[in-house]
């Protein structure tokens, strides 16, 4: 428990005054994130947010890796399984910022041609999941809150298919909802809280959870979510500085890997649902002007946040509102998670 607090602290310390330096930094070179505008079908409304700085997710990262780092000082050990984690989240990460900066540099919200984006972050999430079952000792099964709870034993391919599906769809889906200030970093630090409380319930009860390196997970989400903190000081409406891909991506991964090792996979659905929801609107607004031949949208604009802009919330509203929704997900994977250990146990 002592190693997941200071991972949660110092990271949260790091973050916050490492987001600052970079709103300095940023700031001080004109590296500004540049809006989607009329003409590209674009969020016209949010124009005024253009040249804020960005790539702050480098703070996340950053400042979640030393945190995880110094709770193993004399603490834990470090295992091999957040090593093959970490490995992937800074390979989505880099991939976020290579198209968080060409973005700046073009000066044009469009970063690196987004099939290229989806095809690239998809190899490398079947990769790190190949890697991750072939090097561990990770479960091969499709799971809702333990191992072999809903009895889904697969091949080890169907698993590797499985488990780069939801590498990267999350990763997707996290980055969609980065569309509001702190509105990814808020849900995202509440999917985090979420998977400390699991891995420590489940570090606690070994005989229940077939987990490998359940505290090492439990520092490892501890640590991103106090990196989500310290961000959300400086992200927080109105925004002084964006999060960009770069910590999307590794945001989204991170959460997608402590399902996968927490054998939670199914459950990641609530801890993840307002991104679920996020990038589910732009899949049913993409079927809908498809199956109308391009003249018919269901919302006003996607993902759906856009949509209540639209229909004349504040932003704040939004955001403050999506946080609800957010912390009710969370909330009822929490009461699954907790009611069928207390149906295990007292069996």
């Amino acid at each position: 428990m002592i190693a997941i607090m200071i991972a949660g602290g110092v990271a949260a310390l790091c973050s916050l005054f490492g987001t600052r330096f970079l709103i300095i930094w940023f700031t001080k070179r004109g590296q500004g994130q540049p809006i989607l505008g009329k003409e590209d079908h674009g969020p016209e409304h949010h124009m005024g947010k253009q040249g804020t700085p960005t790539m702050g997710g480098l703070a996340i990262v950053v400042a979640a890796l030393i945190g995880w780092i110094v709770a193993h000082v004399r603490q834990i050990a470090f295992s091999d399984q957040a090593m093959i984690v970490w490995i992937g989240i800074l390979a989505m990460s880099a991939m976020g910022l290579l198209d968080d900066w060409i973005k700046v540099r073009k000066r044009h919200n469009r970063g690196i041609f987004w099939k290229q984006k989806n095809y690239i972050t998809m190899l490398m999430s079947f990769g790190v999941a190949w890697w991750l079952v072939s090097s561990t000792g990770i479960q091969e099964t499709i799971s809702l809150t333990r191992a072999g709870d809903l009895g889904f034993d697969v091949p080890q391919v169907v698993w590797v298919l499985w488990a780069g599906l939801v590498i990267w769809a999350t990763t997707n889906a996290v980055n969609v909802t980065d569309g509001l200030d702190g509105l990814a970093g808020g849900s995202a630090l509440m999917g985090f809280g979420a998977f400390t409380i699991i891995a420590y319930w489940s570090f606690r009860n070994p005989d229940i959870y077939a987990v490998v390196n359940p505290l090492d997970m439990g520092v490892l989400a501890a640590a991103f979510a106090g990196a989500c903190l310290g961000f959300l000081w400086w992200n927080a409406a109105p925004a002084r500085i964006f999060m960009g891909d770069v910590g999307a991506l590794a945001i989204g991964a991170a959460l997608a890997f402590l399902a996968l090792t927490m054998n939670t996979h199914l459950l990641l659905i609530l801890i993840c649902g307002i991104n679920v929801v996020e990038a589910g609107s732009v899949a049913v607004q993409m079927g809908v002007f498809k199956a109308s031949g391009r003249r018919r949208r269901l919302f006003k604009m996607s993902p759906v946040h856009h949509h209540f802009e639209l229909s004349g919330w504040p932003e704040t509203t939004v955001i403050i509102r999506f946080w609800l929704l957010s912390a009710v997900f969370v909330a009822l994977a929490l009461a699954i998670f907790i009611a069928d250990f207390t149906r295990v146990a007292g069996g």
